[in-house]
């Protein structure tokens, strides 16, 4: 049994029996942290149980993928959230070695190492003492001080005077292709960040990414006026990937370099994807995954539209191929590009 199947099966295995061993894994947490599981609400013991379900969940996917740097990456997000949510720091150490004790016990024998050895460096990961991070709009690039401006309007709930501030500094000469790498991009990741730090609620991060889309919407007039390259992509995220800023931006760059694009948007199901990819005689297929528990549906995705008699190009993206840098090649993807600039150039080199 070769190293690779065996990440497999353990993977395999800890998903299907994903409920019972949170339930486990909770009883030992307690245990282990002298919380008495009487004095607990239910709701409180349904949120310990959901929690460590996200872990196992993250431990499987990053098993599946055979990468413990999908696992580690996730836990170094995990502790950052646990510290502005001022949890004691011993709590996660403490929660991935229970983990580690329960997968044990519960997998067959041939299943436990690698399994063990991807939650060792998850704790090790989760013993660092600096849970911080930094802010996305604190460097020198050369619209810090825009995309800074549109947060701060962003986060005041000024959602005109958000979508003015991008609007002029489109028609002062802005290039359309640096307000979404350079203002867009990062200040997602500042609305991300801050969320992950308990600073803005879930409420406010929505807000700010559905403004975001909508200011988006107002610069197609300066995107739908390329020359046509007579080449077609589809462009979408998987089923249950509610996130679409992503991809939407790499199908804009798509039609500002003259493809015909087809953006599909978030939470697509399979068969509607492959259905518009006949459709429209598809030369590309943009694939995106927000997250790594999304990975394993881009894989059937790509499975899926590999089947087609078309066989067009097929380029993945998104979080988890920016970490793992073989992931694509997992999935059976012919490429990847970790942002909207770069996939449009392996989209060109694909298709050409």
């Amino acid at each position: 049994m070769t190293i690779e199947s065996t990440a497999r099966l353990a993977s395999t295995a800890i998903s299907s029996s994903r409920e019972g061993l949170a339930a486990q894994i909770t009883d030992g947490v307690y245990a282990r942290l002298g919380i008495e599981p009487s004095a607990c609400r239910i709701e409180d013991r349904q949120k310990s149980e959901r929690d460590i379900g996200y872990h196992l969940t993250y431990l499987a996917d990053a098993l599946w993928a055979e990468d413990v740097a999908l696992f580690t990456n996730y836990v170094t997000w995990a502790n950052v959230l646990f510290h502005s949510l001022q949890f004691a720091p011993t709590v996660l150490p403490t929660t991935l070695e229970v983990m580690r004790e329960v997968i044990a016990a519960a997998l067959p024998m041939d299943l436990v190492g690698v399994s063990s050895d991807y939650l060792i460096m998850g704790m090790l990961e989760a013993s660092e003492k600096n849970a911080t991070t930094s802010s996305f709009l604190e460097n020198d690039a050369p619209l810090t001080g825009l995309a800074a401006q549109y947060m701060e309007l962003l986060l005041r709930g000024q959602r005109h005077a958000a979508v003015q501030v991008i609007l002029d500094a489109v028609r002062q000469g802005v290039d359309v292709r640096s307000i979404y790498l350079d203002v867009f991009q990062q200040t997602q990741k500042e609305v991300g960040r801050l969320w992950q730090t308990n600073q803005i609620t879930v409420a406010q991060e929505h807000y700010c990414t559905a403004v975001t889309q909508f200011t988006m919407s107002q610069l197609y007039p300066y995107i739908f006026t390329s020359a046509r390259k007579d080449r077609r992509m589809v462009a979408t995220s998987v089923g249950g990937d509610l996130h679409e800023i992503g991809i939407r931006m790499v199908a804009d760059f798509f039609e500002l370099e003259g493809w015909d694009t087809y953006y599909l948007g978030a939470n697509t199901p399979t068969d509607s994807v492959v259905q518009a990819v006949a459709e429209h005689g598809a030369d590309l297929v943009a694939i995106s995954a927000t997250l790594t528990p999304h990975v394993q549906k881009v894989a059937a995705l790509v499975e899926a539209i590999r089947t087609m008699k078309s066989r067009p190009k097929v380029m993945v993206g998104g979080y988890p191929f920016n970490i793992s840098e073989n992931l694509w090649r997992m999935v059976g993807a012919d490429a990847t590009a970790g942002d909207a600039m770069t996939a449009v150039q392996t989209g060109d080199r694909l298709v050409a």
